[in-house]
């Protein structure tokens, strides 16, 4: 879709200018499916660290990123932070909390905070996500910070998002052979031990250290020429401000890698490719539902339920018909 009318090029312009007015109208616009948004961004890529933070419900991923916020905004960097809160598969409604936990920062021109709604979008994130992730890019942000909705065992789309991901776990998780069904050895890029004040927290440090001896580096697994990066593993107590500072300096080190390497624009044309696919999936998922609401769709079932043809040629048939 289109923007109604509105002055999307001025409002990139705006928003460039650090009117917040401007970034919010423009995110609540890709939001909506409006298409101008990405179009009028062309152009003004940014340049900013897009780091991503995810872990369990109740981790502290609100309080760390508070911390981290208060971190960058000291060395007098500009911050959008994208805080996606899980919608209710019941009524659809959503709790946008987040930014309850980041008032610290409610006055300060130089940071941005949305709260989005996942809206069902499974993964962690919402939908819209890469898309304000741009927008926020291109509002000149130094640095993007997306927390994800509380994740499971499966949901690390993060990971395909963020130059770089910070996994949270917390004392209690359970033993190191959840660590690994969770899968997130293959995504994190910095460990976060947070609440280390408390009993456990040294058995989970250990936990996660040694599971990192055992399993080859994700890079390695990846893109065999690029050197090792070994995920950092940090203490913290954000609700103290403790630990902070070696968080900072472990994603600044894993920056300093990937630019480097070579890494980060591989990671970044590698976002850039899932994007495009996520968006023409989207578009086949359209037409596919146009195609169920006629007559097509309905005859190739009942072949299929009648043994008179298979599946996947009838899958075939309902894709050459897309293509006319």
């Amino acid at each position: 879709m289109r923007g109604r009318g509105r002055d999307v090029p001025g409002l990139v312009k705006q928003a460039r200018d650090g009117d917040p007015r401007a970034v919010a109208r423009l995110i609540s616009l890709v939001e909506e499916g409006y298409t101008d948004v990405a179009a009028a961004l062309v152009g003004h890529p940014g340049s900013a660290h897009v780091i991503g933070l995810t872990g369990s419900p109740g981790v502290g991923k609100s309080t760390v990123t508070n911390e981290l916020i208060r971190a960058f905004r000291t060395a007098g960097r500009r911050v959008g932070v994208l805080a996606v809160d899980p919608s209710s598969p019941f009524t659809g409604g959503a709790i946008l909390g987040d930014r309850v936990r980041m008032q610290d920062h409610a006055t300060d021109a130089g940071v941005y905070i949305r709260s989005m709604s996942s809206r069902g979008h499974l993964g962690g994130l919402a939908a819209a996500t890469p898309q304000a992730v741009r927008v926020l890019e291109g509002a000149g942000c130094d640095v993007v910070l997306v927390e994800t909705v509380g994740v499971g065992q499966a949901e690390v789309e993060v990971a395909s998002l963020a130059d770089t991901t910070i996994v949270l776990l917390a004392p209690g998780m359970g033993d190191a052979i959840q660590a690994v069904k969770a899968g997130i050895l293959e995504i994190a890029d910095v460990f976060v031990v947070n609440k280390a004040d408390r009993d456990g927290a040294d058995a989970t440090y250990r936990d996660i250290q040694g599971m990192l001896n055992l399993a080859p580096p994700a890079s390695s697994r990846k893109t065999p020429d690029v050197p090792e990066w070994r995920p950092q593993v940090v203490r913290a107590v954000a609700n103290r401000g403790e630990g902070i500072d070696k968080l900072v300096a472990a994603v600044e080190k894993h920056r300093a890698w990937l630019i480097g390497t070579g890494e980060l624009a591989r990671r970044r044309e590698a976002r850039a490719a899932a994007e495009i696919e996520a968006i023409a999936l989207g578009r086949l998922r359209d037409r596919l539902g146009s195609v169920r609401d006629g007559t097509a769709l309905p005859k190739l079932a009942a072949r299929v339920a009648a043994g008179e043809l298979d599946a996947f040629n009838a899958a075939n048939d309902l894709l050459g018909g897309l293509r006319t």
